[in-house]
């Protein structure tokens, strides 16, 4: 008599496809979320991005109008700066499968009374942080971006003013990075602190080059 035909068993998922599968989804329930839809003038539009090999995380604040628009984080002329400070073209910097992107507030959250944008919804980062940062297991660097990124990942480590705790970058290693928001205000605070350009931008690219150096 023949031989019964055998069972085919499903191959197994690999480390590396359940990873990416887990962040996606994830990732997928963060775009949809609607947490703070009643305080977001121009709607929840969640921008964020990332593959579950990352090797650098940016920690920024919150998308302004025109990332809101474009759905591209970053795309704007602090993405510019910040761009330039680390040593990255366009190509590099939103290559997912190396560098991640995961803002404080993934919404635009409107303006403030006297001008500027409004901080970062503070629902925001407590809720998805936790959720998303662990998937990213292959992390070697994390830019913080700004004051608000530093207190939640920083807490009372970081210094009593922000122009103190990116001066201290050294002591947040090999982690973290913290560095100011590359706003247009921020040529004048580098203009003050001459030791930024001096110092912690040379420091700054070596970090970010040998995070994102092949294994």
């Amino acid at each position: 008599m023949p031989e019964p035909e055998r069972a085919q068993l499903p191959k197994p998922i690999s480390r590396d496809r359940a990873a990416e599968a887990a962040l996606a989804a994830e990732m997928a329930a963060a775009r949809a979320c609607t947490l703070c839809a009643a305080h977001l003038p121009l709607g929840p539009r969640p921008v964020l991005r990332g593959r579950a090999g990352a090797r650098l995380l940016i920690v920024g604040q919150a998308p302004g109008t025109r990332v809101h628009a474009s759905g591209t984080p970053w795309d704007d002329p602090s993405g510019d700066r910040l761009r330039a400070w680390l040593g990255l073209d366009r190509a590099a910097f939103y290559d997912e499968a190396r560098i991640a992107i995961l803002p404080m507030g993934m919404c635009y959250p409107g303006r403030l009374p006297r001008g500027g944008d409004a901080p970062p919804r503070p629902e925001c980062a407590p809720l998805w942080h936790p959720r998303l940062r662990p998937l990213l297991a292959r992390l070697r660097l994390t830019l913080l971006v700004g004051s608000y990124a530093q207190a939640f990942y920083l807490g009372t480590g970081r210094g009593r003013t922000l122009a103190a705790t990116v001066q201290g970058f050294a002591r947040y290693a090999p982690d973290f990075f913290p560095l100011p928001h590359p706003s247009w205000r921020t040529r004048a605070w580098a203009a003050r602190h001459a030791w930024f350009e001096a110092e912690v931008i040379p420091a700054l690219r070596r970090a970010v080059a040998k995070a994102l150096a092949e294994a």
